[in-house]
């Protein structure tokens, strides 16, 4: 990381994936070219887990080549008088692995909603039900962490 003064330890990182709306998650496609898709994360354990179709581009992308990287921001906020924003953020290096076992499935998809959907939770098992076996789980094994904030204090500048 060049700016070493803005360079935050690991456990600030995961809580930068914790607290993150979304996440962008960069990976190469078959033929080469890069390829990269927001995604709804959610941790388990030390692992980041996140749901998809079971076909498509990002699956194809994953199965061939399983080297990820995951970027996420948060608590950002602009502060036009210095031209500068205030921010969190993360970047993950690791491997992604599709989760086969339904009992993971379904505990990575508990986590999931009950990140984004925490408010219809008694709903989850019905939903479970109708939608598992159509509904593919990826985990990111995490190789690599890093944390970064930016922070702006009034007539303060770190460039």
């Amino acid at each position: 990381m060049r700016r070493k003064d803005r360079e935050m330890d690991a456990d600030f990182a995961m809580g930068v994936l914790a607290r993150c709306e979304f996440a962008t998650l960069a990976m190469t496609l078959p033929g080469g070219n890069p390829y990269c898709i927001p995604i709804s994360p959610a941790l388990v354990g030390g692992t980041v887990v996140f749901h998809c179709a079971c076909h498509g581009l990002k699956a194809d992308a994953m199965r061939a080549n399983p080297s990820v990287c995951l970027s996420a921001a948060c608590d950002v906020s602009p502060v036009p008088e210095e031209f500068t924003t205030e921010y969190a953020s993360a970047v993950a290096f690791g491997t992604a692995v599709e989760v086969t076992d339904d009992a993971e499935k379904v505990a990575a998809l508990r986590a999931i909603c009950e990140r984004y959907a925490a408010s219809n939770m008694r709903e989850f098992d019905g939903a479970i039900e109708r939608s598992l076996h159509r509904t593919a789980i990826w985990r990111i094994d995490i190789d690599g962490l890093t944390g970064k904030r930016k922070s702006v204090t009034k007539g303060e500048s770190d460039g």
